[in-house]
């Protein structure tokens, strides 16, 4: 009796240590388990941390290569600005004389007016898509406004000419001094702008052109105290009428094909006043137009050199 309680008890305490043992073996298995996933869990967000201060660590990076990108462009291009002085040599002085003469079929792009905020940066991004370079008969109260655009034309290679201080006839044909020193008091502008005082343009456009109308006489008068001056002045071949009421595309190109016909070099009136946003519309299709036709664009430092 004794000895078969024995044995129970025995059976009992062999199940029990079974029981403990493939629990504890249980336990064993679940710890490990988990202890796999929660270093799982901890390796892939370590990850992603370190991923992600790598991607800033590239976006930095990138940021860095682009900012000197944008700046070395425009430290060569103020470089190159230094050595963009007109010359006003005798030869300079023929080319632009004869220039309506010549055979070769250049066209000298030119904007009168600006610069101005609501068309010049327009233009200047279109110019500079199409690698061509142009010439500014700007204001000088303009300028005065927008030095930083002025200073943009420069650096970006375009030819920086006269077109007077004020646009004002009644200011400006008093006399043919009076021509003179508005033409003047703009060039000081210009260097200003440009921060450069040794620029001179050597070339001025009369507004509403050289010949002809109410100052005619004062106009003559201002050409020869110019030309004194070593200044020459300059009026157009091709006429746009992008200020003589051609108020559409269609317009502007009937005018470019009509006044190209049978011209070897070209000087095309255009504006960049703030009004002038047709003038930019349409001046892909005036590029594309003269590319057909078989010109090619230069501005006057071809000429001023």
């Amino acid at each position: 009796m004794n000895l078969d309680l024995i044995v129970i008890e025995t059976k009992k305490s062999k199940i029990k240590i079974i029981v403990i043992v493939i629990l504890t073996i249980l336990f064993i298995i679940l710890f490990g388990i988990l202890g796999m996933y929660y270093a799982k869990l901890y390796k892939e967000k370590n990850t992603q941390k370190v991923t992600k201060q790598m991607e800033n660590i590239d976006l930095n990076n990138k940021d860095t290569n682009l900012n000197q990108q944008n700046v070395q462009p425009i430290e060569i291009e103020e470089q190159e600005s230094k050595i963009l002085l007109p010359e006003y040599t005798e030869n300079a002085k023929s080319k632009m004389k004869n220039i309506y003469k010549a055979n070769e079929k250049i066209a000298y792009l030119t904007f009168d007016d600006g610069p101005s905020q609501a068309v010049t940066p327009l233009i200047l991004d279109l110019l500079k898509e199409e690698n061509i370079k142009v010439t500014f008969f700007v204001l000088g109260n303009n300028v005065d406004k927008n030095p930083e655009l002025l200073k943009r034309e420069y650096l970006e290679g375009h030819y920086i000419a006269n077109h007077g201080y004020s646009h004002n006839y009644s200011k400006l044909y008093v006399s043919a001094e009076n021509v003179l020193s508005e033409y003047e008091k703009t060039e000081k502008s210009i260097q200003k702008a440009i921060g450069n005082n040794e620029y001179s343009s050597h070339l001025f456009r009369f507004p509403g052109g050289y010949s002809g109308g109410k100052y005619a006489k004062i106009k003559k008068d201002a050409g020869k105290l110019l030309n004194e001056n070593n200044i020459s002045y300059i009026d157009w071949n091709v006429l746009t009428g992008d200020a003589q009421g051609a108020n559409t595309k269609e317009k502007i190109m009937e005018n470019i094909q009509k006044y190209t016909n049978n011209k070897g070099s070209i000087v095309v009136l255009m504006h960049d006043a703030s009004s002038k946003i047709l003038t930019y519309e349409t001046l892909r299709d005036v590029i594309n137009c003269l590319k057909n036709k078989g010109y090619t664009f230069d501005n006057f430092y071809s000429i001023m050199q």
